[in-house]
């Protein structure tokens, strides 16, 4: 019999259930989890991030319902297809934890449209939900902020629990590599898991200075279009190497110094 103690979930283990590739997908993802708790964007047990299982067309990993990010494990996600059935999930003792329909919803669109797309990251923080309730916007105020001069946006229509929402998200999201979605929250994706950190990790930097500098209820100094669209482009994927190439092992590192929990 599985035990639950009062601190720590006993979870079967899945490494010796898949691939090779699939589990270190599974130990990255685990790992997003946790730096997104350690970065403070989490939202205890909701918002989602899903990673593509390698070699399995249509099948991503996502969080199991009612799991905080902190204790999220290589071992605990639930594989699913794109049309919300789970193919495999560990056991957790006395829970039965399953998937959200809202994540489920958000991640399948952009999973089944995307095939270059490995990773989604979707949060509520303060800061993104606060600057996604401004008509304005997110502004290119600052260096970090202009590298998503281009953003997209999805206008909110309800918690995402119909099928008929997921062409419209993949729509407004287009060629981006970030959304926000108006009055809700902020949404980035990645080739890789490292990338699709990366970029959510600049975006919430990106709302933390905007709302810190309106604050200041002091006139807000402009960069010139041309400066914008000139850096906006040395962010590119065709001008520089990925995002999250070189600091994803060190943070790692750092995770395993912390706990390297994640892992099992």
């Amino acid at each position: 019999m599985l035990e639950t103690s009062d601190k720590v979930l006993k979870i079967t283990p899945m490494r010796d259930r898949v691939s090779p590739a699939e589990w270190k997908a599974r130990v990255d993802l685990a790992a997003c989890y946790r730096l997104v708790a350690h970065y403070e964007m989490a939202d205890m047990m909701a918002n989602h991030i899903s990673a593509r299982v390698p070699g399995e067309e249509g099948a991503f990993l996502i969080n199991p319902y009612g799991m905080m990010y902190e204790e999220i494990t290589a071992s605990s996600l639930i594989k699913i297809d794109v049309k919300g059935e789970i193919l495999d999930k560990p056991s957790y003792g006395d829970f039965d934890y399953g998937i959200n329909r809202a994540g489920y919803v958000i991640h399948s669109a952009i999973h089944e449209a995307k095939h270059d797309v490995d990773c989604v990251i979707h949060t509520h923080t303060w800061p993104g939900m606060a600057v996604s309730s401004l008509e304005c916007g997110l502004l290119p105020l600052n260096q970090t902020s202009m590298r998503f001069v281009r953003i997209a946006y999805h206008e909110y229509e309800g918690v995402a629990l119909s099928e008929e929402e997921k062409a419209r998200l993949v729509a407004d999201l287009g060629d981006n590599n970030a959304m926000i979605l108006r009055n809700h929250g902020l949404l980035t994706i990645g080739r890789t898991i490292g990338e699709a950190f990366n970029a959510m990790h600049r975006l919430e930097l990106s709302c933390k200075a905007q709302l810190a500098a309106m604050a200041c209820n002091s006139p807000l100094h402009p960069v010139p279009q041309a400066i914008l669209d000139a850096t906006y482009q040395n962010y590119q994927p065709n001008v520089r190497r990925p995002y999250g190439v070189m600091e994803w092992p060190g943070l790692l590192r750092m995770l395993d110094r912390r706990d390297p929990s994640y892992r099992e």
